[in-house]
């Protein structure tokens, strides 16, 4: 039986543990509010991903997490109701990949 790697602490995986990260209100006002946190506004070419953030390929919201992303989580954009896997990127940046678009 697998587990979400999400769920898993970085130790179990082998690796350094993730890192935490605290959400604020982006007044990312789409998703009902008890979900806000967890979703922000792509602000375009000059926008920068945190290490907790991936940018959604289908309605091109950046979807946040309270832990550190890496490749093989698998995410939920709840604006456009696809399920994303993050991938690392030729370019050696992370990225999703749509698993299902709804």
């Amino acid at each position: 039986m697998s587990a979400d790697p999400l769920q898993l602490e970085g130790e179990n995986l082998g690796g350094a543990p993730r890192r935490r990260f605290e959400l604020e209100d982006t007044g990312f006002d789409e998703v009902p509010k008890k979900y806000r946190k967890f979703y922000r506004k792509w602000g375009g070419e000059g926008d920068r991903l945190g290490p907790n953030e991936i940018l959604c390929p289908v309605c091109k919201v950046v979807i946040r997490s309270t832990r550190e992303l890496r490749p093989g989580d698998r995410l939920y954009c709840m604006p456009c109701m696809s399920r994303l896997v993050v991938v690392e990127g030729p370019d050696g940046n992370l990225e999703a990949k749509v698993l299902y678009a709804g």
